[in-house]
């Protein structure tokens, strides 16, 4: 009988790809903590509820309450890095604009947090390259049209 190695378990955050169709093309939301841009996430959730904790972590994080599963509750996680961290993205539309960045209470400078709605093409250039296969899945599915 062969012995299977047991992977540690990983460490999953999750978070959304924020979407907003403007009048000439569809955006997304980047935030910047310090030098790293993301899109809203959580970090160290556990599987159960990981939706509800994404959608949860964003509204408050941003300020952005009309957030709707456009695209239903698929979601893409990147590869799993070297400690076993892994993060998933679910896709979720809004019509609001105006974001509302939460700073972490005890955070001396508002300079160290920034959000920008970008293109795919910006996003690309914005975000790192790990987050290419989250990006890639994103346009992808916004390009295929609403869930059915």
């Amino acid at each position: 009988m062969k012995h299977l190695l047991e992977l540690p378990p990983k460490l999953l955050s999750v978070g959304l790809v924020v979407v907003l169709r403007d009048a000439r093309r569809f955006r997304l939301l980047c935030l910047r903590v310090f030098d790293s841009w993301d899109f809203p996430k959580i970090a160290e959730h556990g599987e159960p509820d990981a939706l509800a904790a994404a959608l949860a972590e964003t509204r408050d994080a941003t300020g952005i309450d009309d957030l709707e599963l456009t695209w239903g509750e698929e979601y893409r996680e990147t590869v799993v890095f070297g400690d076993q961290r892994v993060s998933r993205y679910y896709l979720a539309q809004t019509r609001t604009a105006a974001v509302a960045l939460r700073i972490p209470p005890g955070r001396h400078s508002q300079d160290d947090y920034e959000y920008r709605w970008v293109t795919y093409e910006e996003a690309e250039d914005t975000l790192p390259p790990s987050l290419s296969l989250v990006l890639d899945w994103a346009a992808n599915r916004i390009a295929a049209g609403p869930a059915r």
